[in-house]
């Protein structure tokens, strides 16, 4: 698989930092073709004969998406999975699941590791994380750490640079844009009443308190409001919309649904098969909606959606910036003949893009307070 020049590059400085530095990080949002990225920078360093690798990452969902990439940019590397339902480490690249692999005795069985990528790399300073780190590096204080993520920033303040102590390159989204890799947004900030009363909402730890956020916008005018809103402006898109709670998702899909337009719900309290029948439905098109709770904010793809629907507002520019990009990868039209695509509608009813303005990331791999 050709990478395109920005990507090469990219895989050219990361290589360049792993062999200087032993460790690196890269950032790129989404549609910057992430997974393709780590795997040529992976498939680069498995061309010692006896090389092996991991690709680590905390979902399911990511764990296919990078194997069967991976398998398309290096069809000659044999690959295993170490994760709940599999436990083999027979490939030269293993692809696991954090979770699983950060467990006492499962540790134990990590082999020497030549190269550990960490897929949204962010994570990467969570316990569960630190626990894999510190036992391979254990193994081979020698191994390679290479982290991708479209947000270097966490949520929770933490820094980086106990994993990453460099940054090897960084693709900006104004950058994709103008080559024409993402479409732009065309974000209409929609004041339904609520935007005085959104200032004051308080912040926990991690992000606005959503039970203040449901509280105010999870009220029957403000819902007919944002129906209205998106009938007149993106009627006919595929549409994700991110609610505050579980209570106001509901509320929302109900609302679609007595408009007459047919649509889901996904949230962390389903299980996984049925988050998958759900989301399936929406991709099908038996669904024009899909609405949500903090669950397709990272690792989810379906091109053709063209509106994304904020009915919350967020304490940090990297989740803003992960929710919008759900809406801005361009489509390939072998997958989805005759769909055409040329920019995303924002509908921001929470007032997120008017607080963080540009949606351009820094990187700073201290972190930051509160």
């Amino acid at each position: 698989m050709m990478l395109r020049p920005r990507q090469a590059l990219l895989v050219e400085r990361s290589l360049a930092a792993l062999a200087q530095h032993g460790n690196t990080l890269s950032v790129g949002p989404t549609g910057s073709g992430k997974t393709i990225m780590l795997s040529a920078v992976a498939g680069s360093l498995l061309a010692e004969p006896d090389a092996k690798a991991c690709i680590l990452a905390h979902r399911d969902e990511l764990t296919s998406q990078n194997l069967s990439k991976f398998a398309r940019v290096n069809p000659g590397v044999s690959t295993s999975v170490f994760d709940a339902k599999d436990k083999s480490w027979s490939g030269r690249a293993t692809f696991a699941m954090v979770q699983t692999l950060s467990r006492d005795n499962h540790l134990a069985a990590i082999p020497i590791l030549d190269l550990l990528v960490i897929d949204e790399a962010h994570h990467a300073a969570s316990a569960s994380y630190r626990r894999v780190i510190d036992r391979v590096l254990d193994k081979n204080p020698r191994t390679q750490i290479f982290g991708v993520t479209a947000t270097p920033a966490r949520s929770d303040g933490k820094g980086l640079r106990e994993v990453f102590s460099n940054v090897a390159d960084q693709i900006t989204l104004g950058e994709l844009i103008a080559s024409g890799h993402l479409v732009p947004p065309r974000t209409f900030v929609i004041d339904v009443g609520a935007q005085e009363q959104l200032t004051r909402v308080r912040r926990t730890a991690t992000d606005f308190d959503m039970t203040e956020v449901e509280a105010i916008l999870n009220k029957t005018p403000i819902t007919d409001a944002v129906i209205r809103h998106w009938r007149e402006k993106a009627g006919d898109r595929k549409t994700i919309v991110f609610c505050s709670t579980v209570a106001h998702a509901e509320c929302v899909r109900q609302a679609f649904q007595d408009a007459g337009v047919s649509a889901v719900i996904v949230h962390g309290e389903l299980s996984d098969a049925e988050r998958k029948t759900r989301l399936a439905e929406y991709e099908s098109g038996t669904a024009q909606v899909v609405v949500n709770v903090a669950v397709l904010t990272e690792g989810y793809d379906f091109t053709p959606t063209s509106c994304v629907v904020l009915l919350r507002p967020s304490s940090h520019k990297s989740t803003l910036t992960q929710m919008i990009g759900r809406g801005l990868r361009t489509i390939d039209p072998a997958e989805h003949p005759g769909v055409i695509k040329t920019d995303c509608v924002v509908l921001d009813f929470g007032t997120a893009t008017l607080m963080h303005g540009s949606l351009e990331q820094d990187v700073n791999l201290d972190g930051h307070q509160h």
